[in-house]
């Protein structure tokens, strides 16, 4: 950056990191493609936005606003009703697919339901010990 720019710009903002700040909310601005307040001249976005400063045909006060708009942070939604609903967990096996312990346990004739976790993992492994 032109240091011709910069001691200009310390006239309107004698803080070097407020003019850091300022100069690089105005640069995205521009990125963003707000209108310019000065000819280009092959400039690239930050040297425009200090320059802009300098000339004094921001706002300042405006881009202070921006940044702190830039910086909060929104509150998360509540979920509506029906998503709470959405997230109870429920037995029922809403998608179709069966567990695979259930499924072999089934091929194997047995009743799931009536099994406990040991018995039907035992099951399953003298179901498939015999077929090997």
């Amino acid at each position: 950056m032109a240091r011709v720019t910069v001691e200009d710009c310390i006239l309107q903002v004698p803080n070097r990191f407020d003019l850091v700040l300022l100069a690089a909310q105005r640069a995205r601005a521009i990125s963003r493609g707000e209108e310019l307040t000065v000819d280009r001249d092959n400039d690239k976005n930050p040297v425009i936005a200090l320059r802009e400063i300098a000339d004094q045909t921001v706002e300042l006060d405006g881009l202070k606003e921006d940044i702190v708009k830039s910086l909060l942070r929104a509150p998360e939604p509540e979920p509506v009703e029906e998503e709470v609903i959405d997230l109870i967990a429920t037995d029922e096996n809403i998608f179709g697919v069966m567990d695979v312990n259930e499924e072999s346990a089934a091929e194997a004739g047995m009743q799931v339901e009536d099994m406990s976790g040991d018995d039907l993992e035992a099951a399953i492994a003298a179901e498939l010990g015999g077929r090997r």
